[in-house]
């Protein structure tokens, strides 16, 4: 085990104080080596409280702070953030295993969110209308109180930045738990914010597993958690808050389809559905792991795409020379995906692109998997129903567009789906009838930008408000609707006088 003394910190914030409780703690592993590079406190109850109190105790003067002086705030922070982009995409590199080309696109979708939060002053103006003769009517959107974020592995910088500029922008304060396997970004964030000027107790971090996260969802003091993660913790995350009394948003995992038509240009539908199924090693919520190939299109596809997937090459993303694909979270992670390709070919799916055995001559310990297609998958088999979250693609044969919506639709899961066709009638035809709140034609991976919500259906989703855009100013806010009328007389004439 490596000596604690060249460990990097990983402290809590809490209160506008970085603290390091002697506490339990769990290992945090630069993937692309499989070295401990931190480890990261086990924080329950007691720094719960502390952080949720800090936060309670902070909201009143932070929720009477001017709109436009709070989008301030989020002007410096943008600039800090621009100033040490490459400096947060080497630690996402550094601590998830993406490449820098992959860290630095999550990074940059981070940035938007902030430019989002920055436009608060107009997100949060109300309406008026004078309803009757001498009376108006008028409404306002007012924070809630203490928010939570509860943020995955996957996305140490971006998903953050999903949730706490818009949350604190619109007045509320905030705690911040993130993953345990990646927290040493948000103590990048944390750091970076209070140097933009954060008042004390406006932002906290508390880092922790299950007993961090059940003091925060049944917290009285807490008003709204947001959460990315699995569907069954999200299911869970849902039903324990609400419960408790706590608006929630809590994203889940996914099956995304990718249908591919017969007249599909081939090039580039496979450059985006390799960038769809092997980007990110497959570790995304809007990965394309399911290709629906309609008729002849998989004759055309296949080969190319199997050269394509064959050349991806796999290494550390912390040197110089960077791969085309990082590894994966953790060596029980590897193992599982390894386990559900291998399930795959016992139950008759048939490897034609085989990643399992993947080797890493400069970084043996690291936690690999290669670019995987397992052919001739059916809707019975065990990786045609549960989340991989891993490089592999799946490759489902079917005879027309109405069989690929039909498969498609049957899946619990629904967060995106995409067509590649030239048909203007085929696309509509899926545009229309699929089941997914995020839609593309001839885009492999329809993850929206900072103004649109993140609109994940079914079990990809729980709650009613979802993630980014006025739909995630609507959940940090609660409308108020005041009706005046002033009556005349002597005191409506003192102006007068």
């Amino acid at each position: 085990m490596e000596s604690t003394a060249t460990l990097t910190p990983c402290p809590l914030l809490i209160d506008g104080a970085w603290t390091n409780p002697n506490i339990a703690s769990t290992p945090v592993f630069n993937p692309s080596t499989g070295e401990l590079i931190a480890e990261c406190p086990a924080g329950g109850q007691a720094e719960v409280n502390a952080a949720v109190d800090a936060a309670s105790a902070a909201f009143p003067a932070w929720s009477e702070t001017p709109a436009v002086e709070r989008a301030r705030l989020f002007f410096r922070f943008r600039h800090l953030v621009e100033q040490n982009f490459d400096r947060l995409c080497h630690a996402v590199s550094r601590e998830h295993g993406k490449t820098l080309v992959e860290a630095r696109g999550s990074v940059y979708r981070g940035l938007e969110n902030i430019e989002y939060a920055c436009g608060i002053p107009s997100l949060l103006m109300g309406d008026t209308l004078e309803i009757a003769k001498g009376v108006d009517c008028e409404t306002s959107h007012q924070p809630l109180g203490v928010c939570v974020g509860i943020t995955p592995f996957n996305f140490p910088v971006m998903v953050p930045l999903w949730m706490f500029p818009v949350a604190i922008a619109c007045g509320n304060t905030y705690v911040l738990k993130p993953s345990e396997k990646v927290p040493l970004c948000a103590v990048m964030l944390g750091e970076l914010l209070i140097e933009a000027g954060v008042p004390k107790g406006v932002f906290n971090i508390v880092h922790g597993g299950r007993e961090a996260v059940d003091a925060l969802l049944t917290h009285p003091k807490v008003r709204a958690i947001s959460f990315v993660g699995s569907t069954p913790i999200a299911k869970y995350i849902y039903e324990t808050g609400t419960k408790h009394g706590k608006r929630v948003q809590a994203n889940g995992g996914a099956k995304n389809y990718i249908v591919i038509m017969p007249d599909a240009d081939v090039p580039k539908t496979v450059e985006a559905l390799a960038t769809a199924a092997f980007g990110c090693a497959g570790e995304r919520c809007m990965a394309g792991s399911t290709a629906l190939a309609v008729g002849k299109a998989a004759e055309r596809m296949l080969p190319s795409l199997v050269e394509a997937a064959k050349n991806i090459r796999v290494g550390p993303t912390d040197r110089t020379a960077q791969p085309d694909m990082g590894p994966v979270i953790t060596s029980e992670h590897r193992d599982r995906v390894v386990g559900l390709v291998s399930l795959g070919e016992k139950e008759g799916a048939k490897i034609i692109c085989d990643g399992r055995g993947v080797k890493v001559a400069d970084a043996p310990k690291g936690f690999y998997v290669g670019a995987t297609i397992v052919d001739q998958v059916v809707a019975e088999m065990t990786i045609a129903r549960e989340e991989v979250f891993g490089p592999v693609l799946n490759v489902m044969r079917m005879d027309d567009l109405e069989s690929a919506i039909a498969i498609a639709n049957r899946s619990n899961f629904g967060n995106g789906a995409s067509i590649f066709t030239n048909s203007g009638a085929a696309a509509r035809e899926f545009k229309h009838r699929v089941k997914a709140g995020m839609v593309g034609i001839n885009v492999g991976v329809p993850a929206t930008m900072a103004m649109f919500p993140f609109t994940g259906w079914d079990e990809s989703f729980y709650g009613d408000l979802h993630i980014q855009g006025r739909e995630g100013v609507q959940f940090f806010t609660q409308q108020k609707v005041t009706s005046t009328r002033w009556f005349g007389g002597d005191a409506a004439d003192v102006w007068r006088k």
